[in-house]
């Protein structure tokens, strides 16, 4: 069986949504799944999953979430290359060119780190809605195709 990790920061509690939704999916297509909040998760643990989603707020002018600092700075000292890994994230469409900057961030550290980007990111306005909610199964179900091929048993 396929293990999984999300990890999430939030402020309003759009994000904790999200990962709970992509668990949700997860869960339903037999992966098993741990969940973390991003100040709570040691970057190394990363290496023991077969895939990761990350799912971080942007604050701010576009910033980085305050509790995933250090989390995101770690990032530069890990070998992903057998992790295929996917970001998502709940912004405001309010901030026009800050929304959801830090999926983009997150994920281009991700990618340094060699790991597999198993499907493109996912930015959802505010809270996940109806919309959301399918681009989220189809984020997920991407993900899982991308590990079949990427990931041997």
């Amino acid at each position: 069986m396929k293990n999984a990790l999300v990890v999430y920061a939030t402020i309003t509690g759009n994000n904790e949504a999200v990962a709970d939704l992509i668990i949700k999916d997860f869960q339903e297509n037999n992966i098993n799944v741990t969940k973390k909040e991003i100040s709570l998760c040691d970057v190394q643990t990363l290496c023991n999953f077969d895939i990761v989603v990350l799912v971080p707020y942007t604050y701010d002018n576009g910033a980085l979430p305050e509790e995933g600092l250090d989390f995101y700075d770690d990032l530069a000292l890990i070998n992903l290359s057998d992790v295929v890994f996917g970001v998502a994230g709940s912004g405001d469409l309010f901030y026009e060119s800050d929304y959801c900057l830090a999926v983009d961030s997150f994920a281009t550290a991700l990618s340094a780190a060699h790991g597999i980007k198993g499907v493109e990111n996912l930015k959802i306005n505010l809270y996940p809605d109806t919309t959301a909610r399918q681009e989220i199964k189809e984020f997920v179900k991407q993900l899982l195709l991308t590990t079949k091929t990427n990931v041997s048993e």
